[in-house]
């Protein structure tokens, strides 16, 4: 699973996700993309699992692209432990994802084959994403 090798400190702040993705909002590498709708974290296991099924629906196939990266620790306290005593343990890490931010891309393979595997990695998500091509955003005609 993905993860830093290492960080310069264990445990961050939440932060908030105002705002849309400056960074990464457009395709820059296959011809179809998994686009963000709304903000949230997205674990690294939604990650893998995503990667999985798009790698299997592509019967190796084309390339893929993964355009986030879980760089920032959740972390929790134990079950049935009082409050106070500090911060919790990190428990796994997630990708802050802004609405607008690309997470996947694929390329080389035909457009239905490109949809269907994207939409598929698009069930393994908690936030809502929409599949996007190159064609749409630069006005050209398929």
């Amino acid at each position: 699973m993905l993860m830093p090798k290492r960080v310069k400190y264990r445990k961050q702040q939440r932060g908030n996700m105002r705002g849309k993705a400056l960074r990464g909002a457009e395709i820059d590498f296959g011809e179809f993309g998994l686009q963000a709708v709304e903000p949230g974290w997205v674990s690294a296991r939604q990650i893998e699992a995503a990667r999985r099924v798009i790698v299997r629906e592509m019967k190796r196939r084309g390339k893929v692209w993964i355009r986030i990266f879980p760089d920032h620790p959740y972390t929790q306290k134990p079950p049935e432990t009082r409050m106070g005593k500090g911060k919790g343990n990190v428990e796994y890490w997630v990708a802050v994802v802004k609405p607008g931010r690309v997470m996947f891309e694929v390329g080389g393979l035909p457009a239905q084959q490109a949809l269907e595997a994207l939409r598929q990695a698009s069930f393994k998500f908690s936030i809502k994403t929409k599949v996007i091509s190159r064609h749409e955003i630069t006005g050209e005609q398929q």
